[in-house]
């Protein structure tokens, strides 16, 4: 696997664990120090008490690059932006794995296009292990929906992103998950059709964009009494093939180089 940036997504497990008090999975790798940082500064070294993990699928680097100006709400509430090195091969239940176990895939032994469930140790779990409540909201057959499922925890899986959205946003009114991961694969879906940076792919990124704008703001509302983190962090990236469509899982900049954006919400 070739480097593309310093940090890899197998920081994301190990680092939540870090900021919200409790042990990393069993098998994760290092935290993430930059955020680290940032979070004793934000929260004046507390730690924090409620994370929304939104997950869009397939943004690679260089939409952010390109497309700057249209990720300025996601750096309103997350203006921690981070290159990250994806794993391979860079498909999406083999990311998944990697950012909710804390290791590659070698170590939690999903290596290919397949949705298991994993029996590797988890950010879930380890959350589970210190009595915090976490939740997913995802659609119906995509990866987060299938390789985490069996703990003892909640999951909300819907038809369709709208619908996943807007559970999202209940689930932060009721405040009663300390985790919350929302997973939107709208513009993978749609730049498999067309092509990465296509008028259609791109309405869809603005769509999480939007999207991961309304749940930050809805839990600024909210959570008025926690610390929280806020992160839009994908799970790999993209590239055009021939007949205008996109496509991803090798080891390339386009596919391997992703954007992360991190933030908190102090308590107020």
């Amino acid at each position: 696997m070739n480097a593309h940036a310093f940090n890899c997504i197998t920081s994301l497990a190990p680092t939540v664990a870090r900021v919200m008090g409790f042990e990393a999975p069993r098998t994760a790798g290092a935290p993430n120090r930059a955020l680290l940082d940032l979070a004793g500064r934000a929260l004046n070294d507390r730690f924090a008490d409620r994370a929304l993990l939104y997950n869009p699928d397939a943004i690679a680097h260089y939409l952010f690059a390109r497309h700057t100006d249209d990720f300025l709400p996601v750096l309103r509430h997350a203006p921690l932006a981070l290159p990250m090195q994806s794993v391979m091969p860079s498909v999406t239940p083999v990311c998944f794995a990697s950012m909710y176990t804390g290791a590659l895939p070698e170590v939690h032994g999903i290596r290919s296009y397949a949705k298991p469930v994993l029996t590797a140790d988890t950010l879930f779990d380890a959350a589970l292990r210190s009595g915090l409540r976490p939740a997913i909201v995802s659609t119906a057959g995509d990866s987060i929906s299938k390789i985490f499922l069996e703990r003892a925890m909640d999951y909300f899986i819907f038809d369709t992103v709208q619908e996943v959205n807007e559970k999202a946003a209940q689930l932060i009114e009721e405040d009663e998950h300390d985790i919350l991961v929302v997973y939107n694969g709208d513009y993978d879906a749609t730049m498999h059709r067309f092509s990465p940076e296509s008028e259609e792919a791109l309405g869809a990124l603005r769509s999480n964009i939007t999207a991961f704008d309304s749940l930050c703001a809805r839990a600024y509302e909210c959570w008025t009494a926690h610390d929280a983190l806020v992160a839009f962090a994908p799970d790999h990236g993209c590239h055009p093939i021939d007949g205008g469509l996109g496509s991803h899982g090798l080891d390339m900049p386009e596919d391997m180089l992703i954007p992360h954006f991190y933030g908190f919400l102090p308590r107020r």
